[in-house]
C-alpha cells in the first residue's frame, strides 16, 4: 500500500487524501508535524529533497512529490480524468490556477492566521489585506 506522508493540515495532503479516496485508493498515511522541523531533517530529505509534503511513497520505493503531479498520477485512467486531449488540458488549467493564482495566497493566509506562531504573524499581519 502506497505511504502518503503528510500533514494533516496542509490543504495540498487533503486534496491527496480526497482524491484517493474518491478512488477508492487506500493509503497509509505517515503524519508530520506543522513546526516540529521533520520535513527538514536528513530522513525526509531522502524522500523529497525539497522538504515538503505531500511525498507519495509506494511499495517499491519510487516516490513521488508535489500534490498536483500525484493527483494526475492517481487520476490517470479514473473518472476524475477526461479521456479527451481537451477535457485534459482543461484539468491541468485548473490545476495551474489553483497552485499559482490560489494556493499563495489562500493557504499562506490561512497559515499566518491559524497555524503561525503570533510572532510571525505580527509580522505579516499588513500582508493580509493583500
Amino acid at each position: 500500500m502506497p505511504v502518503l506522508h503528510q500533514m494533516q493540515v496542509s490543504g495540498n495532503c487533503y486534496k491527496v487524501r480526497l482524491a484517493a479516496r474518491q478512488l477508492g485508493v487506500e493509503l497509509t498515511l505517515k503524519d508530520y508535524g506543522l513546526h516540529d522541523g521533520a520535513t527538514r531533517k536528513p530522513d525526509f530529505l531522502t524522500r523529497n529533497p525539497n522538504g515538503r509534503v505531500p511525498v507519495l511513497e509506494f511499495e517499491d520505493g519510487r516516490r513521488l512529490s508535489e500534490s498536483d503531479a500525484i493527483l494526475w498520477y492517481l487520476s490517470e485512467d479514473t473518472f476524475l480524468l477526461p479521456a479527451d486531449r481537451w477535457g485534459r488540458a482543461e484539468v491541468l488549467q485548473w490545476m495551474f490556477f489553483e497552485q499559482y493564482s490560489h494556493e499563495p495566497y489562500i493557504a499562506v493566509a490561512r497559515f499566518w492566521l491559524s497555524f503561525a506562531p503570533t510572532e510571525e504573524l505580527e509580522k505579516r499581519r499588513h500582508l493580509i489585506p493583500e
